[in-house]
C-alpha cells in the first residue's frame, strides 16, 4: 500500500484538498473522464462531510494492487435512511444527489454511517501500465530485394 495523502479538512480546505486529489490521482494514472469523475465524487464525500457531518472531517488517499482509494470519515449523526436507497433521487428534492453521484462515478463505494459518523471509501480501478517505448520509432527503408541499403551499420 503506497499512502498518497492523509489529511484533517474542514470548509476552507475543500478547493486545496480538491486539487491534491487531482494530483495524486493523475500522478497515479486517471486521466480524462475517469479522472474527472474521480476527483468529483471524492469531492461530493468531503462537502457531505463539511455539510452534514459536524463541520470537518479526515481524507486518507492511498493506492494499492491496482487500485485507487480514497476514504473520508466524519463524527456527524449518521445519514438518514431515506439519502441510503440506490434510486435516483427526486427532481423536486433540494438535498440528496451526493451519494447518488459517488456511486455512479467510481468502480466501488462502500459506505459506513451510524450515530458516531460516516465512512465512505471511494474506490477506482487504475489502468493497467504498458511497457513504454524509450525512443520514437524510426521509419526504415527497405530495398526491393529485402535488404536494408544500410545494413549492418548503425547511427545513434
Amino acid at each position: 500500500m503506497s499512502t498518497l495523502l492523509t489529511k484533517p479538512f474542514t470548509i476552507q480546505e475543500i478547493t486545496p484538498l480538491r486539487r491534491a486529489v487531482a494530483r495524486h490521482a493523475s500522478t497515479s494514472g486517471l486521466a480524462g473522464a475517469r479522472l474527472e469523475d474521480f476527483v468529483l465524487a471524492v469531492h461530493e464525500s468531503i462537502v457531505n462531510a463539511v455539510e452534514h457531518g459536524g463541520g470537518r472531517g479526515h481524507l486518507k488517499m492511498w493506492s494499492a494492487d491496482g487500485l485507487l482509494r480514497v476514504e473520508t470519515v466524519d463524527h456527524g449523526p449518521g445519514i438518514p435512511g431515506p439519502y441510503l436507497n440506490d434510486g435516483q433521487p427526486s427532481d423536486t428534492a433540494y438535498a440528496g444527489r451526493g451519494i447518488y453521484l459517488i456511486r455512479r462515478l467510481c468502480d466501488g463505494v462502500d459506505l459506513r454511517t451510524g450515530p458516531a459518523g460516516t465512512t465512505v471509501q471511494i474506490t477506482m480501478r487504475l489502468p493497467r501500465r504498458g511497457p513504454r517505448r524509450t525512443s520514437p520509432m524510426k521509419r526504415v527503408r527497405v530495398a526491393a530485394n529485402g535488404i536494408h541499403p544500410h545494413a549492418g551499420r548503425f547511427t545513434a
